[in-house]
C-alpha cells in the first residue's frame, strides 16, 4: 500500500477547524475520548483525508483503514497470527495440486441495505476490478488466478475464461495459475472486496472513477460498520452496521477517522483527549514519550519500506549511473539515528530483510566517492550541468526533515541542487499517479506477507510502478518463473535474481525500512501489534471509566 503544494485556502480550513477542536478539548468540556468512552465510539488519527473510498481505484494506507470499516472480503487475518480466517466465506477447500479453491459463502452475510450477498457479488466485484477503463492499479494482485491478467490486458474479451466460477448463490470457485502460497492473504486486500452492484450501476458506469456511490447516503457496504458522514478534511464517520452478518461481535457503536496531515497538531489532539489512536507522532517526542508515558507509546516493527521514486522518463534521470549515484550518496543510516530516530533500519534493499524467511543481498551502501565517479561518467562531473531537480513530497512534517536532509547531502556529496515541493495526499497522488514528478517520496506497506507484495509491484507498466522502468527479465522471474518455482527456496532464489535488477537499475532508492509508532489511549483494547499493522475493528473496545486517565492540558 502506497504510503504538489498544499492549497492555501484547504490549509487555512484546516488550520481553523483544528484550533477549534483543540480549543474545545482544552475549555473544560468533555472531550472525545472521555464521550466516546461512554458510548462507543473510537476516535482514530488518520494521518491524512482519504483520496476516494472506491476500493478499487485507491493504493493508501488512509484509505485502507476506512475500508476494511465499511467492506469485507472472502476472508480475513488473525490480527495476532496473520493467519486468514473466515470472513464472508464461512469455509473454503483447496484441492491437492494447490490450484483450485472453492468457498462456501455464509447465508447471514448481508449487505448495508438488507440484500444477501452471494457468490455473484464477488464475481461481478472481480470482473469490475479488471476493466482496462477503470485503471485499477492494484489490478496485478489478480493475476494468478487464471486468465485474469490476458483479460485485463485485452488479450481475451471473455470474462467466462477468467478462473472466477459462480456454482451457486453461495458458492465460488477460483482457478488459479499456478499455487499461490499467499493466495488467501490477498483476499483480505481491499482490491478484492466486493461492492453492490445495484448502487455501482445507480450511479454511473461500472468503470467509471469518481461516481457518487462512495459518499455518505450512498455506500451500500458489507463491513461491520456504514459510512454516515465525510466532511472533507475533518472527518470520516462511520456507525455499527446491524446487517454485518457478525454484528453481535461488534463492541464498537462507530468511528470518526480524523484527517490530520500535521502530526504535531495530531500529537497535540491525543494529549487533549481528542484521539484514542494517532497514525503517528512527532520526531522529537519520541524521547520524551519512552521516558514519561512509556505505555502510550506503541512501537514494533512494520513490513513496509520508506524509498524515493525515480521518474526515469526524463532524460538526466534515465541514466541508471545517475540513479545509483543518487542511492549513494544518501547516508541512510545518519537519516535513521538524526532525523526519524524511531527505531527504523537503513534499508540496502527493496524487500525487507527476512520477510517470510526471504533476504536480498544488498544492492548498494552509502559511498560517496563511487557516486561522484558514476555521476561524472554520467557527464555531470562534481554535478556540472546536472539540472535543478524537484523532489516531491505529500505535506507531512518528517517527511520534509527527511527531504531537507537528503537535499543537503545530494549537494554535498555531489554537487547537485535540489528544490523541495510538498503536496496535500490527494494531489501527491495525482501527481505522482500521471507522472507529473521528478523524483517522490513514497512507502510500501506489504499487502500480505510474502516477498512478492514488494517485487510485483514493478512489473512492466504495473499500476503502482509509475516510474517508467521496465525490464523483460524482470517482469519473466517475476510474473511466470517464480509462481511456476516447485519449492520455496527455488522461488526466493529466482525472486533474489529480480530483486538484483531493481536495485542495479534503480528507478527506486530504498532509504529505510519502517518502525511503526502510534500514541495509544489505555481505555482502547483489543490492539494486537502486528507487521502489517492490520487492525479487525470488531476486536476492538473502548472502557467507559479507564483508572488514571492520561490526558494532559496544554
Amino acid at each position: 500500500m502506497f504510503w504538489t503544494k498544499n492549497c492555501s485556502l484547504i490549509l487555512l480550513i484546516t488550520t481553523l477547524l483544528l484550533t477549534t477542536l483543540l480549543l474545545s478539548g482544552c475549555s473544560g468540556g468533555e472531550s472525545n475520548v472521555t464521550t466516546g468512552n461512554r458510548e462507543g465510539i473510537l476516535h482514530w488519527g488518520n494521518g491524512t483525508d482519504p483520496q476516494e473510498l472506491d476500493p478499487h481505484i485507491v493504493t493508501g494506507v488512509p484509505e485502507h483503514h476506512i475500508l476494511t470499516a465499511l467492506l469485507e472480503g472472502l476472508v480475513l487475518k488473525d490480527p495476532a497470527t496473520l493467519e486468514p480466517i473466515p470472513g464472508v466465506a464461512e469455509s473454503w477447500v483447496i484441492s491437492d495440486d494447490g490450484k483450485t479453491y472453492t468457498f462456501q459463502l455464509r447465508h447471514n452475510a448481508q449487505w448495508s441495505n438488507g440484500d444477501p450477498v452471494t457468490a455473484h457479488d464477488f464475481a461481478w466485484s472481480w470482473w469490475r476490478a479488471l476493466q482496462p477503463a477503470l485503471g485499477n492499479q492494484y489490478a496485478y494482485m489478480f493475476f494468478p488466478v487464471k486468465n485474469a491478467e490476458a483479460y485485463l490486458k485485452q488479450e481475451i474479451d471473455d470474462f467466462s475464461q477468467v478462473g472466477v466460477k459462480v456454482l451457486d448463490d453461495y458458492t465460488l470457485q477460483v482457478e488459479l495459475t499456478h499455487p499461490t502460497p499467499y493466495f488467501l492473504q490477498l483476499l483480505d486486500h481491499y482490491s478484492m472486496f466486493p461492492i453492490h452492484r445495484a448502487t455501482i450501476e445507480k450511479f454511473g458506469a461500472p468503470d467509471e472513477r469518481g461516481s457518487l456511490w462512495t459518499r455518505p447516503g450512498n455506500f451500500v457496504g458489507n463491513g461491520p460498520f456504514l459510512l454516515t458522514e465525510w466532511q472533507l478534511f475533518k472527518k470520516v464517520e462511520v456507525t455499527k452496521n446491524p446487517y454485518y452478518w457478525d454484528a453481535a461481535s461488534v463492541k464498537l457503536n462507530g468511528i470518526r477517522f480524523h484527517p490530520t496531515e500535521n502530526v504535531t497538531t495530531e500529537e497535540r489532539m491525543f494529549r487533549s483527549g481528542q484521539l484514542h489512536h494517532t497514525a503517528s507522532i512527532p520526531i522529537n517526542k519520541i524521547a520524551t514519550y519512552q521516558k514519561n508515558k512509556p505505555g502510550l507509546l506503541h512501537s514494533h516493527a512494520y513490513l513496509g519500506n520508506y524509498f524515493y521514486r525515480i521518474n526515469t522518463k526524463l532524460p538526466h534521470l534515465s541514466d541508471k549511473r545517475v540513479r545509483r549515484a543518487l542511492a549513494m550518496s544518501i547516508n541512510s543510516k545518519q537519516i535513521v539515528e538524526q532525523v526519524t530516530k524511531g527505531g527504523e533500519v537503513p534499508a540496502y534493499t527493496f524487500t525487507p530483510p527476512d520477510t517470510l524467511g526471504y533476504t536480498a543481498d544488498a544492492g548498494f551502501s552509502f559511498n560517496p566517492e563511487k557516486a561522484r565517479q558514476l555521476l561524472a561518467e554520467a557527464g555531470y562531473p562534481n554535478g556540472e550541468g546536472f539540472p535543478v531537480t524537484e523532489l516531491l513530497y505529500n505535506t507531512s512534517e518528517g517527511h520534509r526533515k527527511i527531504a531537507v536532509a537528503i537535499q543537503q547531502m545530494w549537494n554535498q556529496y555531489l554537487g547537485v541542487n535540489i528544490t523541495l515541493n510538498n503536496q496535500d495526499w490527494k494531489v501527491y497522488l495525482n501527481s505522482v499517479d500521471s507522472g507529473d514528478y521528478t523524483i517522490a517520496r513514497a512507502g510500501w506497506i506489504g499487502d500480505y506477507v510474502d516477498p512478492n507484495t514488494f517485487l510485483d509491484m514493478w512489473i512492466t507498466d504495473g499500476g503502482n510502478n509509475r516510474t517508467g522502468w521496465s525490464n523483460p527479465r524482470y517482469d519473466e522471474l517475476i510474473l511466470k518463473l517464480a509462481p511456476k518455482a516447485g519449492d520455496r527456496e527455488t522461488r526466493y532464489k529466482l525472486m533474489r535474481e529480480a530483486e538484483a535488477l531493481l536495485l542495479e537499475d534503480m528507478p527506486v532508492i530504498p532509504i529505510y525500512i519502517y518502525n511503526s509508532k502510534s500514541l495509544v489511549h489505555p481505555s482502547l483494547k483489543g490492539l494486537e501489534p502486528n507487521i502489517l499493522d492490520y487492525t479487525l475493528y470488531k476486536k476492538l473496545s473502548l472502557e467507559q471509566a479507564p483508572t488514571n486517565s492520561e490526558e494532559a492540558s496544554h
